[in-house]
């Protein structure tokens, strides 16, 4: 299994992927215009080190999936990005031409857990119409880098049908299109996943796998399974809110924003850069903000979007130096002494005691804003969307904006988190939150 390299030489380890990577043209080139025609990405191996090579340059993907923000996304240091979809793909594709980024353009197709029927050859033959519209309307971007067919079909699945259709989809894109990469996306992968996709997907160009907490061993546990093919990790980042430690009422404790952005780091160096033979480059998740959870559990950004230090851990590992401003961290978060792990219970008509242990990188006197929300009851799989909790009123005793507060227990029992923000005058944000249940 490879070691976990150090930190200590991540800058080393950027410099040699970065020398490969060939920038997009800039303002006033012609790669800036829409209309320039597309540009060739192909997948080459040589000596057993795969390499994509886009405009006849090698290319190591340094993405994220999410279409905000492209301009903080191309001054952090990336150079691709990842949609779902083809929503709004002509202005992500424009947007992403302007700032020098390639793009992974998701392909929709449908999942057996919303219902679709794999077995429904008429449905399978629409939806394979759908997507040619598709490929014919945007497969001569010049933004463009690959096709994303579909993301997490196999998510508790029990039709491997599914595979099949794929294969059709990716077949036909490969004869429509000879310009751009095709692949298709999973959820995890295990030897029968990898099997299966080996024996019935052939027209694929290289694997493309969604992981959180694992993606340290990636390298390893791919060759242990089989698969010493090319892959591409697209959606990577926290601990996932099912593989973390749980409360006593079973609330998933979720990652202080700083143990994230140091996740990021370390999984980024083991399970990407770790393989430099077969990797070809990642999407970390999510460039955006969303509700899954929590308010705070997947986005690298606030709701009122301000990048957090996630953004800064993805700024150095991207360019190799830390950002000139960074944002605040955190080390603890403890209410009545307790921290999350510690499963803290409350009694109604109680006053608590909230407390932060943080570092403001750049302000003695930070902004802070703490909320108090119930436990999400909305629970969906595979980032179906979410309702957020609304927020218990008036329970804050005095003003909130320090770093230790008082407030009162909800009359509701049940479960519910503390969360804080702390935002220094870059705009720049760390956040945390615990859980508590009312007795």
């Amino acid at each position: 299994m490879p070691r976990l390299l150090t930190i200590g030489i991540l800058a080393s380890i950027f410099m040699l992927f970065a020398c490969q990577t060939q920038p997009l043209a800039r303002s006033g080139s012609k790669a800036e215009d829409a209309t320039a025609g597309p540009t060739k990405s192909e997948l080459t191996v040589v000596n057993g080190k795969y390499q994509i090579m886009r405009n006849g340059a090698p290319y190591f993907i340094r993405g994220a999936g999410g279409s905000g923000n492209l301009k903080l996304l191309a001054a952090s240091g990336a150079n691709s990005v990842r949609t779902w979809s083809t929503d709004n793909a002509q202005e992500i594709l424009d947007n992403a031409q302007k700032n020098g980024l390639t793009v992974m353009l998701g392909l929709r197709i449908g999942h057996e857990r919303h219902g679709f029927d794999y077995d429904d050859s008429a449905a399978i033959a629409a939806q394979k119409e759908a997507v040619r519209q598709q490929v014919m309307k945007f497969k001569d971007h010049p933004a463009l880098l690959a096709w994303g067919i579909g993301n997490e079909v196999d998510l508790f699945y029990t039709n491997t049908n599914v595979w099949y259709a794929v294969e059709d989809i990716a077949q036909m894109i490969q004869e429509l299109d000879p310009n751009h990469l095709v692949t298709t996306v999973t959820a995890g992968i295990d030897a029968a996943k990898a099997n299966l996709i080996k024996e019935r997907v052939p027209s694929i160009d290289y694997l493309s796998v969604n992981i959180y907490g694992g993606l340290e061993d990636l390298p390893q546990h791919l060759l242990d399974i089989g698969y010493s093919g090319a892959y591409v990790v697209t959606e990577w980042g926290p601990t996932g809110h099912w593989q973390v430690d749980r409360t006593d009422w079973d609330a998933p404790i979720e990652q202080i924003s700083t143990q994230k952005a140091a996740s990021y780091r370390s999984r980024y160096v083991s399970g990407i850069l770790g393989a430099p033979d077969r990797a070809l480059g990642s999407y970390a998740f999510l460039w955006g903000q969303k509700q899954e959870t929590t308010p705070t559990w997947y986005g690298v950004f606030t709701e009122a979007s301000q990048p957090t230090e996630v953004v800064d851990s993805l700024h150095y590992l991207w360019r190799g130096e830390w950002p000139s401003a960074r944002a605040p961290s955190i080390k603890e978060l403890t209410i009545n002494g307790k921290r999350a792990d510690e499963s803290v219970h409350v009694q109604r008509g109680q006053h608590n005691q909230a407390s932060l242990k943080f570092t403001s990188h750049f302000d003695k006197h930070p902004d802070f804003r703490w909320e108090i929300l119930p436990e999400s009851t909305d629970i969906k799989a595979g980032g179906d969307p979410e309702k957020r909790p609304q927020p218990e009123k008036g329970l804050i005793v005095g003003d909130d904006s320090r770093d230790n507060i008082t407030f009162k227990t909800p009359q509701q029992p049940g479960a519910y988190r503390l969360f804080v923000y702390i935002t220094d005058s870059n705009d720049k944000v760390a956040n945390a939150n615990i859980p508590f249940y009312v007795d």
